[in-house]
């Protein structure tokens, strides 16, 4: 198994899986007060070059849990903010830790800092991929499902890192995906390539919101101006017209599908109120999932 978590195709089905179903261990223990110190006495750094509310709280809970210590770094509180190189912070990083979480932007930074480090590295969210949400997600239907196979899965909304990572987990997990995006906000076209290659015929794109949710059993939606894109929100607000997962939306999916949504959400923009709070909602239990696979990941990786 891969040393690092930096991105799904990384790994194949079946060691992903086993993370899913350690995770859904570990939270029946959490819920039992059962100890699980897999990382007693050890040290993980959590690197925030971008800010965070679930992944910051999740990671130092889930270490905490574990037995272990979680040592928040934002940019302000290190070099790295004032330009020292990755190779050199991964390097120092991994003679005082046991494992590193790092939030930030390049997809590139995150594997240089794994080129480097001597110990596990796990990719908290890039602008290219957010592989521990999707982790989280998928956890979060099998738990009201049953399993992911044989059913639909749709994305409305932008191109996104978790556009891309929802189209490695079709190709990994082998179900379904009906993507809809807007014109111009397509998902990465070498994470489209490397999966139909992989996985032919599972993933569709369109423009059309209401071809990718009818009939789905699972639909999934984000911000449409992610974090750093604020300067596009009016633009994008044009843009994405239509795109909204509202009630009118949903009611073309199956009347048990699932909505999901990695927060935080724009009520009224990508998704509406309605909707997240309505009976197809499982957004909390998602979000707390993001405590349980890491804590998954960590206790897996970190030795």
């Amino acid at each position: 198994m891969n040393s690092h978590f930096l991105a799904l195709h990384d790994f194949n089905e079946i060691e992903l899986y086993g993370m899913l179903t350690f995770a859904l261990e570990l939270k029946d223990k959490q819920k039992k007060r059962i100890p699980h110190r897999y990382l007693d006495g050890k040290t993980v750094a959590l690197i925030f070059e971008k800010s965070s509310t679930r992944t910051r709280v999740s990671f130092e809970v889930g270490v905490f849990q574990l037995g272990g210590h979680g040592l928040f770094i934002s940019s302000a509180d290190s070099q790295m903010g004032r330009g020292e190189p990755v190779k050199d912070t991964a390097r120092v990083m991994s003679r005082y830790c046991e494992g590193v979480m790092i939030r930030t932007f390049g997809q590139d930074i995150v594997e240089e800092f794994a080129r480097y480090s001597s110990v596990p590295v796990i990719n908290g969210l890039t602008d290219l991929f957010h592989p521990c949400q999707i982790m989280a997600d998928i956890m979060t239907v099998i738990e009201h499902k049953r399993t992911y196979e044989g059913l639909k899965f749709a994305w409305v909304g932008d191109g996104n890192n978790m556009a891309n990572t929802w189209i490695e987990a079709a190709a990994i997990f082998g179900f379904d995906l009906a993507l809809a995006c807007p014109k111009g906000y397509e998902p990465d076209q070498q994470v489209m390539a490397w999966a139909e290659a992989k996985a032919p015929g599972r993933i569709t794109l369109t423009t059309d919101p209401k071809e990718a949710v009818k009939d789905a059993d699972v639909i999934n939606t984000d911000v449409w101006a992610s974090m750093g894109q604020e300067a596009e929100q009016k633009k994008r607000e044009k843009d994405f017209a239509g795109y909204c997962l509202d009630d009118s939306l949903l009611a073309l999916a199956k009347p048990d599908s699932l909505v999901l949504h990695c927060l935080p959400a724009h009520r009224g923009e990508e998704i509406s109120d309605s909707v997240i709070e309505g009976k197809n909602s499982v957004v909390w239990d998602e979000a707390e999932n993001r405590l349980h696979i890491q804590k998954a990941i960590m206790a897996t990786l970190i030795k």
